[in-house]
């Protein structure tokens, strides 16, 4: 079978997009792995879908580039906002249901069009000896250095992405420098990617949250720099809780090229 798909990159991430309003693409975890493979086959750190949906603009599916499900993707939702875009779903905020809930989404139509999207809110986290742990669409441990260029995101990442006494499910893994007031430097191994990335939304908000309740109590926007470019979080915090609400990540999204694969060349 032919099928058409898009390239999308956000801050480094990039993905998949199919169009399956006819529900037509059968999402099985075999051929979503050989599509993302970066030399077999078309590369990308996930793949989504886009259906429709009875009570919202769309739908989206996530899956992660081994071809597991996905909850969440923080810039993998900013990418199918635009997508939505440029297939004419929707207005000027998106509302589209993911599998941690319903999100919607504003285009900026900047020079630079970047995509802002409302996280789920975050009400609970906790600590160990020198890491957080949260939920922000996916579990993300973060854990603080004062050395970000040193650290061995791919070794230390692997370990504890695996280490299932403490996170029975896994966890992505994000490693947090402190660069100012509201600035943070961020480097992320995936878990679905199983490697160090160049971005990841919902590790940049995680990191964000973490630096406010541990360190920045009066900061509610950060700048967070990562291999793949910046991104942007603010959020309101109810002080002496661990209630954060109206999240928002806001980043730049582009299109990068569209074509056709035949399924039964994977």
């Amino acid at each position: 079978m032919l099928v058409s798909f898009v390239k999308y990159e956000g801050a480094g991430n990039d993905f998949i997009l199919i169009d399956d309003r006819e529900e037509l693409f059968s999402a099985d975890a075999r051929l979503i792995a050989a599509l993302c493979d970066r030399h077999f086959g078309i590369g990308a750190d996930g793949l989504m879908t886009l259906r429709r949906s009875v009570e919202m603009d769309c739908s989206m599916r996530y899956y992660n580039a081994d071809g597991s499900p996905g909850e969440m993707c923080g810039n993998g939702a900013r990418c199918f906002a635009l997508f939505a875009e440029h297939l004419g779903i929707g207005g000027e905020t998106k509302y589209f249901a993911a599998t941690d809930g319903m999100h919607t989404a504003r285009i900026r139509r900047t020079k630079n069009r970047t995509v802002e999207l409302g996280m789920i809110n975050v009400s609970e986290m906790r600590s160990g000896g020198g890491w957080w742990f949260l939920n922000t669409g996916v579990p993300h441990y973060v854990e603080f250095t004062e050395e970000l260029d040193g650290v061995d995101v791919k070794g230390l990442g692997r370990m504890i992405r695996n280490d299932t006494a403490r996170f029975p499910q896994g966890t992505n893994v994000n490693f947090a420098e402190i660069a100012g007031e509201g600035e943070i430097r961020m480097r992320t191994y995936e878990r679905g990617v199983e490697n160090e990335t160049l971005a990841c939304g919902t590790g940049a908000t995680a990191a964000a949250i973490i630096t406010n309740y541990a360190l920045q109590h009066e900061t509610t926007k950060y700048r967070i720099t990562v291999p793949g470019g910046e991104l942007h979080v603010r959020f309101s915090h109810e002080p002496g809780t661990q209630t954060y609400t109206d999240i928002r990540l806001t980043g730049r999204a582009r299109r990068v090229f569209k074509g056709v694969f035949e399924t039964d060349n994977f």
